[in-house]
């Protein structure tokens, strides 16, 4: 790499510590944190969205959790020599002035290293701010050719790049680093930017250098999944490239290249983990209820792509992370695969007839068509909440799409997503729920009659939307399921769950007659299940399965329960399987030759990705199978998605799927796929 390009890799770095900042600064003004002081080092103001913060709130929180017990270990003896905190690539980081204002520096002090232009930058920032140089007390800058930009009692600046490790060892020891007291390293998102062979050899200077240390990172991981890929994507478009995650992809190969680099000690947890195990409840109900949320699986995932590590030289200050086994994070990992379904890409013909969008939902018209309506996607170059549905055909030799607007005198679509869709005859379906804005919901359910376009193609319908006069009590939901039903030779379509702007999680239930589409009260015997919303339900036996959801401590679930039907009405089961199956959510179902499929969606229990887990109704046996992606172009997401089963071919058809992936932008699936089920064999 020649010095422009050296140049302009530290500048794509650099500016991600900018990006970073105003993050950090929207943070505190929303109230996650307390911080007042990373407005006073970041200039100018930006509004982030709900998930950015949730995703910098629990980084603040586990790197505060890791520096403050570090203060408190080293605090504790009589007389400890004086501990330090040295901030790898700090940036704007606040860190030093919320431990001084804290009183949580007595005895110990604070380095910062960054590059050069970063260091300069933030140490002319401190000056220019009255509020921070008192908290500083005195202290003198450094000339425009000295490494040591701020020097006071407790608190240095160093411009350096950490490549550098022989003038990063001559600079320290300079600025008064002791080499024998305790010292905790932290590098918030540093290492992965930097080349391997250079982040490998910082980390084996620091095992050889302090004798009493604790180093502290916290980056990415997880490259090789769906949303790992759209990560890695993200930051190579910043120019600015995540290093050694294929060396290095998980938590486990993160504690073996610390413990063999000469550290002594490692712990290392995804952001989900530290999340439950960490934090306590009502700290974390708080951090829920300050705005308004409804993106849990790009939250969930990524927290699954974030770690927080500890590697310690010393007995003591291994204790870090340490939690009892009463505390510990649920693995559940599932088991071997059983086998495999390959998936295939479905060619619609034109780019433009793609169902690219998330949030909708799709319906099996007759055979052979699929009516998707809703969602927010990709329509006309832009991403918005889509107006136009979508139709798939099957045309003897392969599907066709084709997009359809609102027509007619009827009303126009209304932009909805989190719906369900009821198919009541080949041309009718009714839509039942669903929001506008986490704070907005649907108003009222919806009936979309279909029609043949003016020149009788069968390329295309024509759709009419017209409102549905039911009670909107039961409609002001989103995230729910509605399963046709069985009772008494009547068909009804069964409500269940969901959320709504007052409740985050709902455990009622309602009956809709298909014949006069209206509520009817049909009574209900056995411990109803867990409040939930998320989760998947499909029609069996007259009654409905329900399977996994987000519960009210947004946890995933992993019951599944059997909504049967009896002789005077319905009759809650709990179905018992074994083995147990990894907690999901914001995934598909659907029963074919008398098992249960549990269709992609989000788990966080385990490090793998969901597949296809196959449950027989018959045994409760539980078996999981790989989806075969080989001739899908990757990444493929599989939540928020939808699917419908074609039992006479054997598939399932896969529609949409994405989402909102953290700050790293939006993704959506750019195909239709099918799943060849021909390899299940029949449950007995």
């Amino acid at each position: 790499m020649g010095p422009r390009s050296r140049e302009r890799r530290a500048g794509a770095v650099q500016s991600t510590n900018d990006s970073s900042a105003l993050s950090k600064s929207s943070l505190a003004s929303r109230g996650y944190v307390p911080d007042a002081f990373t407005s006073l080092l970041v200039p100018g103001t930006a509004r982030r969205a709900p998930l950015v913060h949730r995703g910098y709130y629990v980084r603040a929180r586990a790197v505060e959790h890791c520096v403050h017990a570090f203060l408190r270990l080293t605090s504790a003896g009589p007389g400890p020599p004086r501990a330090q905190v040295l901030s790898l690539g700090a940036g704007s980081d606040s860190l030093y002035f919320r431990l001084k204002a804290a009183g949580l520096l007595a005895g110990a002090g604070v380095w910062e290293v960054d590059f050069p232009d970063v260091a300069r930058r933030k140490a002319e920032r401190i000056r220019e701010m009255p509020e921070l140089c008192t908290l500083i007390g005195h202290f003198q800058s450094g000339g425009p050719e000295s490494t040591l930009c701020l020097e006071s009692l407790d608190y240095r600046i160093l411009g350096l790049d950490l490549q550098q490790l022989g003038r990063l060892n001559v600079a320290l020891n300079a600025a008064g680093l002791d080499a024998a007291a305790p010292t905790l390293l932290l590098a918030e998102a540093v290492l992965t930017y930097l080349q391997p062979s250079s982040a490998a050899a910082l980390i084996a200077w620091a095992a050889q250098r302090f004798s009493s240390a604790l180093f502290v990172i916290y980056e990415q991981m997880k490259p090789q999944d769906a949303f790992g890929q759209v990560m890695l994507q993200h930051f190579q478009q910043l120019n600015s490239p995540l290093h050694g995650l294929d060396l290095f992809p998980d938590v486990e190969a993160q504690r073996r290249r610390f413990l063999q680099a000469g550290w002594t000690a490692c712990r290392a947890m995804d952001m989900n983990e530290f999340y439950r195990c960490f934090l306590p409840a009502e700290e974390r109900q708080r951090m829920e209820y300050l705005e308004p949320f409804d993106e849990f699986e790009e939250w969930h995932l990524k927290c699954s792509h974030y770690f927080i590590l500890t590697a310690s030289r010393g007995d003591t200050l291994s204790q870090t992370l340490m939690l009892s086994p009463s505390e510990a994070f649920p693995r559940v990992d599932p088991a071997l695969p059983s086998g495999v379904f390959p998936a295939k890409v479905v060619t619609h013909g034109n780019q433009g007839s793609n169902l690219k969008r998330y949030g909708h939902a799709s319906v099996l018209l007759s055979p052979g068509v699929v009516l998707s309506a809703g969602g927010f996607g990709e329509q006309e170059g832009r991403h918005c909440r889509v107006s136009k549905f979508h139709l798939s055909r099957y045309c003897g030799v392969g599907w066709k799409g084709s997009q359809m607007c609102s027509w007619g005198i009827g009303l126009q679509w209304d932009g909805r997503l989190y719906h369900t869709m009821s198919r009541l005859s080949d041309t009718q379906v009714l839509i039942l729920g669903g929001r506008l804005s986490p704070l907005s919901p649907a108003l009222g359910a919806l009936q979309l009659d279909l029609c043949k376009s003016e020149d009788d193609s069968t390329e295309a319908l024509n759709v009419t939307v017209t409102k549905v006069d039911l009670e909107d009590n039961a409609l002001s939901r989103w995230r729910h399921s509605t399963t046709e039903v069985s009772y008494q030779n009547e068909k009804y379509l069964f409500v269940y769950g969901g959320r709504n702007v007052v409740e985050p999680v709902l455990s009622d239930w309602h009956f809709l007659h298909v014949g006069t589409v209206a509520w009817v009260k049909i009574p209900v015997e056995g411990d109803a299940p867990e409040a939930r919303h998320s989760h998947s339900a499909c029609p069996w036996q007259g009654g409905a399965l329900i399977a996994g959801g987000l519960g009210a401590s947004e946890e995933p679930l992993k019951s599944i329960v059997f909504l049967r039907s009896i002789s005077c009405g319905f009759l809650w089961e709990s179905i018992d399987i074994h083995p147990p199956i990894t907690p999901r959510y914001s995934h598909t179902s659907h029963v074919f030759n008398g098992q249960l499929l549990l269709v992609g969606g989000v788990w966080i229990h385990s490090s793998s990705v969901p597949g296809v887990t196959v449950i027989n109704l018959t045994t409760g046996l539980s078996s999981e199978y790989q989806i075969d992606t080989t001739c899908v172009p990757w990444p493929l997401m599989l939540h928020n998605h939808t699917s419908i089963l074609l039992p006479e071919e054997k598939q399932l058809l896969l529609l949409g799927g994405g989402g909102n992936c953290f700050s790293f932008g939006t993704y959506f699936n750019p195909h239709t796929v099918t799943l060849d089920l021909s390899s299940l064999s029949p449950g007995r």
